[in-house]
């Protein structure tokens, strides 16, 4: 029997709903909870039986809601819901499992709540707004809409050297900054606190953009405080992981703001980072050292992809290869579970996208020290062509040819390979319970078919299996505290 939920409040109405009466909702989906097939807001854990919502279980805290995104290991840690609920009331920082992760630390309602999971990245995701595609837009299967792609590096040998592999986000904010197009690059460096984390932080030189170049393979915040940001009401340009862009372009859903400020959304293609607890592992077991000891932790840059180098507050270096750090093929790396179910490691939301150009995804030991670097660029945007071109005719890029979709699967098919499976993993994690992010405009369900039902079901299976054994699980989060 149907129960009223007169607790309800706040749910939003979308394609899926077919109206409300008497305390009761009713929807056309087939399976899953209301959040799952996008009716957000609700208090309580909801499922659907013969496409009637049903309620059975007692209503949950605004807290529980929460903790659920980062107990199913769906957080991105992104930051995004300090901003919407205030720092006096979430606080996103580093937790007991090593994560950077939101800790309730006042009084969250269920209001707020509602508006941090329909920004969520953890609960949704888009790809590249319509609005911004147009006749010129290409459309491909894996990589989505684009304008052009084209094989291109900083020019200045300097940018092109600490760089990223070729140095072309780092040039096009230095091109943003000189030009006067935005007044600052908000972005992540270096932290000060913990060496291997990223911290959020605006450049508003070419050479502070320059000081915050290369990549980070650790837990960075950038939105932590973006409300804030948009407050001012100065342009900027947004650099983040493909995560970070969701969940702004989330926000622009609801804040006109976003789209009147952020003129440029710059980012990487991304694999992923390590799993905090592994790098301390790494440490530890390789060179006897605690993440704390830690001064400094380059990732990446001073070369392609260049040697990784700490140091200590004693005084000690070490400088080792990236292979050393991450091995020589994608079965060696040890990645988020969130990074492992991305439908969007390819930033589909952004202007630009940066790729590596390493062919089968890794670089090469035997040959990297000769290797200066070079991006694929993906410019999926009007505005991420004209600025390409703008910077390539001021000297700041230099764009070599053109490639194609196809030589991106060769060199990133990791992640070709995510894309085709994300959705039988997804519906392998709902058949367990789990949370699920909606994702929209990114072609999933169109992906999935070309799987073999063979490969459909191991990645299915797979994944509720990694529930059941604990792998797709985070536990609660609280407050790390220094030993």
């Amino acid at each position: 029997m149907l129960k009223t939920l007169p607790w309800l409040k706040s749910v939003q109405r979308n394609q899926h709903s077919r109206g409300f009466a008497n305390g009761l909702i009713m929807v056309d989906a087939p399976r899953g909870n209301m959040s799952e097939h996008g009716v957000e807001g609700v208090q309580g854990h909801l499922h659907l039986e013969n496409g009637r919502c049903i309620m059975s279980n007692p209503p949950v805290t605004p807290t529980e809601r929460l903790y659920k995104i980062v107990q199913d290991g769906m957080c991105v840690g992104c930051g995004l819901c300090q901003s919407i609920a205030g720092p006096d009331t979430i606080r996103v920082a580093r937790v007991e499992n090593g994560y950077e992760r939101p800790v309730v630390t006042g009084t969250l309602d269920h209001e707020t709540m509602d508006r941090i999971e329909d920004v969520c990245p953890g609960k949704r995701l888009e790809g590249l707004p319509p609005e911004l595609q147009n006749a010129n837009t290409q459309m491909d299967m894996v990589w989505g809409p684009y304008q052009s792609m084209a094989l291109a590096y900083a020019t200045d040998p300097e940018v092109r050297f600490k760089g990223s592999k070729g140095g072309v986000l780092t040039a096009l904010g230095q091109y943003l900054i000189d030009t006067k197009k935005v007044v600052f690059i908000l972005h992540v460096k270096q932290s000060g606190t913990y060496a291997t984390f990223g911290e959020r932080h605006e450049s508003h030189s070419a050479a502070d953009v320059l000081d915050g170049a290369g990549s980070r393979y650790g837990p960075a915040a950038p939105l932590v405080d973006v409300l804030e940001v948009l407050d001012r009401g100065q342009p900027f340009a947004f650099v983040g992981k493909p995560c970070d862009i969701s969940a702004l372009r989330n926000l622009a859903r609801h804040d006109p703001r976003v789209n009147e400020l952020v003129k440029y959304w710059l980012t990487p293609v991304c694999g992923g980072f390590m799993p905090p607890q592994d790098m301390t592992r790494f440490l530890r077991q390789k060179y006897d050292v605690e993440n704390e000891a830690l001064t400094e932790y380059r990732f990446r840059g001073h070369g392609c992809p260049g040697k990784m180098r700490f140091a200590t507050k004693d005084g000690e270096a070490q400088e080792f290869r990236y292979t050393d750090f991450w091995g020589t093929d994608q079965s060696m790396w040890t990645l988020p579970f969130r990074c492992k179910v991305c439908p969007d490691g390819i930033g589909e939301a952004a202007d630009i996208a940066a790729s590596d150009t390493w062919p089968g995804g890794s670089p090469d030991p035997s040959t990297e020290d000769d290797d200066l670097g070079t991006n694929a660029v993906i410019a999926r945007t009007k505005a991420g062509l004209d600025l390409l071109n703008a910077a390539q005719e001021a000297g700041y890029v230099t764009v070599e040819n053109e490639c194609n979709p196809r030589y991106l699967d060769e060199v990133q098919p990791h992640q070709t390979k995510k894309k085709l499976a994300v959705l039988a993993r997804f519906e392998g994690l709902r058949a367990e319970g789990h949370t699920v992010p909606r994702a929209v405009g990114l072609r999933l369900d169109e992906l999935k078919a070309t799987l073999s039902d063979e490969d459909y079901k191991w990645q299915f299976d797979g994944a509720r299996e990694r529930v059941r054994v604990g792998k797709a699980s985070e536990p609660t989060p609280k407050l790390w505290e220094r030993q």
